[in-house]
């Protein structure tokens, strides 16, 4: 069974008489979002979609956590932002000046794309939230059981804990009224009168009463609990670095029962994204990250979305941006074919097919394989592109031709060069001349075979170019095969492979295939 139809059938056994399930995601917006991250709202956004396909009503919930400190200055960002670590992200300036905020910035930007996927859920800005009082309640019981809180955190530690630790313990953190940075340390707590007095590394001394304050935020370890109970939260993922015995996880599930009297919601971890050919996982601050908008430059959308779905959330990958951009263009268009024909057996291949909204883009445009053989010998003009495509019988409007050969484009001159292929500029005989004499012969015949393609059609030229190579014994025909079209391609583009015979032909042009294959 696929692992998102698995967890939705699991959530309704637990919960028999909900209405209505809330399932939730939520990220700090401390840089641009990468696909690392990503994997956890397409986590959730599965399991909605499960529970959809199954009748139940779905609230989809994304917090922003942009009442997070500042910690790091990502490595695209001036440095002179260093000024700002320990603020809030949503109170300190957009470095490229073009929103109200640092949060902003990354929130509409990771928005903008997942409106392109077509995933739409209900996004909590939780600066607002806390400087609302939403929570106020909740972090005046916080700190009213801070004792509980600091047994609970300490059950999950090896160190001692000391009777002077627990009487310093505080859950919050007070971000200052003067300099607004959480460089401060609560000094004393009144339990009557619901006021805390804190003091900050830049000399100010305050003190606010907690039930009007618009600047205390629980801990991450009481703040995620807490935030399941506000909102009635049955799912969320969370990451590898959330999912130890010791994580973030385990210890809010406790202070969710033992202090907010909720039961945690249902968890699925998820393994961390590599980027191929990176090493260790990616990072917003360390600059090693891809972003969805980064990746909708070369897949469509869903096909990205389908590249998710087939993988269990437990399970690692890479997201390959050399060759195996072709191969997963690829495998979607034949497993689309046949999942829309119903060839394609009932299996979790098949379900993941069905949680992608497939449009019928792909199916209008040319495939995204063809041009990459192709437009690097038209010097990318999708208007020569167009005329050739004609020629082999795919009509394309200009429109249709150029959604697809920019993102072939921009994947070959960005990500993978080796793709950059060129027209050989002579006969290369000293390739030639390696050829034993029955290959000779087959490139003779090819000659033959160009000189009369313009009266034949690309089935009948294919059928006469594999015939060159004829043997009794099929798999050493399919191996001529192979040897024939490898001398093709080096002595035409010098490299082991190019777009099909027929389109090569009618892209470059019989005299000048001629002149670099006979010799």
């Amino acid at each position: 069974m696929h692992w998102a139809l698995e967890k939705a059938q699991e959530l309704i056994s637990k919960h028999p008489d909900t209405d209505s399930f809330v399932c939730a995601s939520g990220i700090s917006p401390s840089g641009s979002i990468h696909v690392g991250n990503f994997r956890e709202v397409v986590t959730t956004y599965f399991v909605v979609k499960s529970l959809r396909k199954l009748g139940k009503k779905v609230r989809f919930i994304f917090s922003w956590d942009d009442y997070d400190r500042l910690r790091k200055v990502p490595k695209n960002i001036d440095p002179s932002f260093e000024q700002y670590i320990g603020m809030p992200y949503a109170e300190i300036p957009d470095p490229f000046g073009c929103h109200s905020s640092y949060a902003e910035h990354f929130e509409r930007e990771f928005e903008e794309s997942l409106a392109v996927f077509g995933i739409e859920a209900d996004f909590i800005y939780q600066s607002k939230e806390y400087k609302s009082g939403r929570y106020n309640q909740n972090i005046l019981r916080a700190l009213e059981r801070r004792g509980e809180i600091y047994d609970i955190l300490m059950q999950f530690k090896t160190q001692h804990a000391t009777e002077e630790e627990r009487e310093n313990f505080f859950p919050i953190t007070v971000y200052c009224q003067a300099c607004k940075k959480d460089n401060t340390q609560v000094q004393s707590f009144d339990l009557l009168t619901s006021v805390v007095e804190y003091a900050c590394q830049c000399g100010e001394r305050a003190t606010v009463n907690v039930l009007a304050a618009t600047n205390i935020k629980l801990n991450w370890k009481i703040d995620w609990p807490m935030r399941w109970m506000t909102e009635n939260v049955v799912f969320e993922p969370g990451g590898r670095d959330h999912s130890a015995e010791t994580g973030s996880y385990n210890v809010s599930k406790v202070i969710a029962k033992e202090i907010f009297d909720y039961e945690a919601p249902d968890y699925v971890a998820y393994e961390f994204i590599g980027i191929k050919g990176s090493n260790g996982k990616m990072s917003s601050s360390a600059g090693n990250t891809i972003t969805p908008s980064e990746l909708l430059k070369i897949y469509v959308p869903e096909l990205i979305l389908f590249i998710f779905s087939k993988y269990r959330p437990g399970a690692a990958f890479n997201i390959g941006l050399d060759e195996d951009v072709l191969r997963n263009y690829s495998e979607y268009d034949r497993l689309k074919t046949s999942y829309r024909a119903g060839r394609l057996k009932e299996d979790d291949l098949s379900y993941s097919l069905g949680l992608v909204e497939m449009s019928d883009d792909l199916d209008r445009t040319p495939k995204f394989n063809q041009l990459a053989g192709v437009l690097p010998l038209v010097n990318f003009d999708v208007h020569i592109l167009q005329d050739v495509l004609a020629k082999v019988g795919v009509n394309h409007t200009i429109a249709e031709i150029a959604a697809v050969s920019q993102r072939v484009e921009y994947w070959i001159k960005n990500w993978y060069p080796e793709n950059m292929i060129y027209l050989n500029t002579a006969p290369d005989q000293e390739y030639y001349s390696t050829l034993d004499e029955r290959e000779k012969g087959w490139l003779k015949g090819l000659c033959e075979i160009v000189r009369n393609s313009a009266n034949w059609s690309d089935d009948e030229v294919l059928q006469a170019v594999y015939d060159l190579c004829h043997d009794e014994d099929k798999k050493v025909k399919k191996n001529n095969q192979k040897i024939l079209f490898a001398h093709i391609y080096r002595l035409v583009l010098n490299n082991d492979s190019g777009p099909r015979l027929p389109l090569l032909i009618k892209t470059v042009g019989i005299d000048k295939i001629l002149a670099l294959l006979d010799f």
